[in-house]
């Protein structure tokens, strides 16, 4: 299932769902700092993340619907990161440029990258191979 594209409180009342597992409408608002958005902004704001599948009903206790996150974080960020590439068209450098000149990426980060990058290289290098019997 592709992943629907999420706002900023899309994404923090996904974060909570996340952080905080399955809940109902009135707790999702309480995770805000104060002053809190309001119960109809919250409300609206899950059903239409329910419309686009990315959390679901799944009880009811009383009047209230409990809704838990039918997406995973993972599924989300890679959806952002998606589309910020794809504003790129694909070319990752001035990312990274920012990132490097905004002090968030780290020579950690960068050795991890490397690794992920050796380890992707090596996998397509072994899928060639098979390829090629």
């Amino acid at each position: 299932m592709p992943t629907a594209r999420l706002t900023q409180l899309e994404m923090r009342i996904m974060d909570a769902l996340w952080r905080h597992g399955a809940c109902s409408v009135r707790e999702i608002q309480e995770t805000f700092p104060e002053p809190h958005p309001a119960y109809t902004t919250v409300q609206t704001t899950v059903y239409r993340l329910e419309r686009k599948q990315a959390l679901r009903c799944v009880k009811r206790v009383g009047n209230a619907n409990i809704f838990a996150a039918s997406i995973t974080r993972e599924q989300a960020q890679r959806r952002i990161l998606d589309e910020l590439l794809a504003a790129f068209r694909g070319h990752a450098r001035m990312v990274m440029a920012h990132l490097v000149e905004s002090g968030e990426l780290t020579l950690d980060d960068v050795k991890e990258a490397e690794k992920a990058l050796r380890a992707q290289a090596q996998i397509k290098a072994k899928g060639d191979k098979e390829k090629r019997k």
